[in-house]
């Protein structure tokens, strides 16, 4: 199974809920996360690409295997800070 997803990595857990609840209301979530995501994909909008089981950490594959594409997770806490995930794929 592959997946494709966007996401937003920040440090702190406020201002993931705070961004989490931006992209709820509407605000675009490429551009948030090129504004405020501290992964290098932010100038990608937080897109990823395409991805196989196994290559992520296991809170984030977890999370976005559990999503429907399209949908937006709460933050997700990893080794890394807090994800904000918008699951935009999934094939195999």
């Amino acid at each position: 199974m592959e997946f494709r997803a966007s996401h937003i990595l920040v440090s702190d857990k406020t201002l993931a809920e705070n961004l989490y609840e931006r992209v709820r209301k509407g605000e675009s979530f490429s551009s948030l996360a090129s504004q405020y995501s501290k992964c290098p994909s932010k100038s990608k909008g937080g897109d990823l690409g395409w991805f196989k089981e196994g290559q992520m950490v296991r809170e984030f594959e977890n999370q976005v295997r559990r999503m429907s594409t399209g949908s937006i997770s709460r933050p997700v806490r990893t080794q890394f800070g807090y994800h904000i995930i918008k699951k935009t794929g999934a094939r195999g």
